[in-house]
């Protein structure tokens, strides 16, 4: 067991219980108050811990860190010292932030920890690029099943390789950033030509993705067993599409405009070290795969998600609850194919998992399989009910894993769509 993660540890700093950030978890993320510009900090409980401050006064001598590494607008460079330096940092803040330590006295804790409501999270890493993968098997059967044959819902490639798609970095915002309806082409079904308007069906995806720490060289390729040293963290992610714009431009080459007009990220980087007690075996994979996709041991990670669903007129409404273990491919195949064929990575990228849905309706990762292409309406609180999101609602994604007494969250990825412009 990695030292970080005993179930045992206690920390000096109150932590309210249903934190998603005990001592066990330390995620990684960049904020800025009244009084500091962009710094990166580690969540714990409802407080931020200064790293600039704990590293310019010694607190971090000895691990073999560049000067001001921690006082910067984005995690990249601190990352691209790689997953073993990712995982001595935090076990370094684990040791200083433990009950029976006081190497930080009364004056160094009133200064480094910084209470959570003063602070503005920001985004946690520069993304030079973004892949959005296609792997969960519920979700692909559901939209096959739905708008080609439901006894052949699958496409032939999907059970032989992770499908995915190069997405719009530009477009990927921090959570509580408001995105406005997308406009575009769309074709009615009763039409013989396409209009231009607003999207009448926006929807959420409910998504994880992992961040590389690491730069490979063009022609290279990481294999499923090195995968997950080039992986700092995950995140919490929500891919928001436009489903009719989607609908009609797809074909031949995939989503454009139904997907670049934004995507929100939760801005706590949750390290693989503190989901290490969480790993459990995906689903089998038949046909076998490829050897290059092949891998050994647990891949997946037991990670329950809940999405919620607030409208203008009512509170926040869970509507999903599902599951990242769910996933039929894993991340380190998501990277090995993606690189199978020499293309490199960059430290920041961001790689998502694609739509994260379960076996029952209720665990469904997005509008449009919840209410199956709005034949099936939800009905909210206030009376109203949604077949799409309309303008003013406000979707939030959770998750955590918990065990033994240990909760590891993520914190929250939230945002809220305003009409178009």
């Amino acid at each position: 067991m990695i030292d970080a993660n005993h179930p045992a540890l206690k920390s000096w700093v109150e932590v309210p219980k249903g934190s998603d950030f005990p001592i066990q978890n330390l995620p990684f993320g960049i904020f800025k108050t009244k009084y500091l510009s962009a710094v990166a900090g580690v969540a714990i409980g409802n407080h931020v811990l200064d790293l600039v401050y704990l590293h310019e006064n010694g607190y971090l001598d000895g691990l073999g860190l560049p000067s001001g590494i921690f006082n910067q607008k984005y995690l990249n460079d601190f990352f691209a010292l790689g997953r073993k330096m990712i995982s001595t940092v935090r076990n370094r803040v684990s040791e200083l932030l433990r009950h029976d330590s006081d190497e930080l006295n009364a004056a160094v804790r009133e200064i480094a920890l910084v209470p959570m409501n003063e602070v503005q999270m920001l985004m946690p890493v520069r993304i030079g690029n973004y892949t959005d993968f296609y792997s969960s098997e519920e979700h692909a059967t559901n939209v096959g099943s739905m708008f080609r044959d439901p006894k052949n819902a699958l496409l032939p490639n999907w059970k032989h390789l992770p499908v995915g798609y190069h997405g719009r970095a530009s477009s990927i915002v921090v959570s509580g950033t408001d995105l406005h309806r997308p406009k575009g082409q769309v074709k009615p079904v009763d039409a013989e030509l396409p209009v231009y308007c607003p999207s009448h069906k926006v929807d959420f995806e409910l998504e994880v993705a992992f961040i590389t720490c690491t730069e490979t060289k063009l022609g290279s390729s990481i294999s499923t067993k090195q995968a997950e040293e080039h992986i700092a963290g995950l995140v919490l992610f929500n891919d928001w599409s436009a489903r009719d714009i989607q609908q009609w431009e797809y074909v031949p080459l995939g989503p454009f405009l139904a997907k670049n007009f934004g995507s929100t990220m939760s801005p706590w980087v949750v390290t693989l070290d503190a989901l290490e007690p969480f790993r459990v075996k995906g689903p089998d994979q038949l046909p076998e795969v490829l050897p290059y996709l092949s891998y050994d041991g647990p891949r997946n990670f037991d990670i329950q998600l809940d999405v919620f669903l607030q409208t203008e007129k009512s509170e926040a409404t869970t509507i999903s609850r599902s599951n990242f273990k769910y996933m039929y491919w894993n991340m380190c195949q998501q990277l090995a194919h993606h690189t199978v064929n020499g293309c490199n990575i960059q430290v920041g990228d961001v790689y998502a998992s694609g739509t994260i849905s379960g076996p029952s309706p209720g665990s469904y990762g997005s509008m449009l399989e919840l209410t199956w292409n709005g034949q099936k309406p939800l009905q909210m609180p206030d009376g109203s009910e949604r077949k799409f999101i309309e303008d003013g609602d406000t979707v939030l994604i959770k998750g955590f894993a918990e065990k033994d007494g240990v909760r590891i969250g993520f914190g929250e990825c939230k945002g809220k769509i305003l009409q178009a412009i």
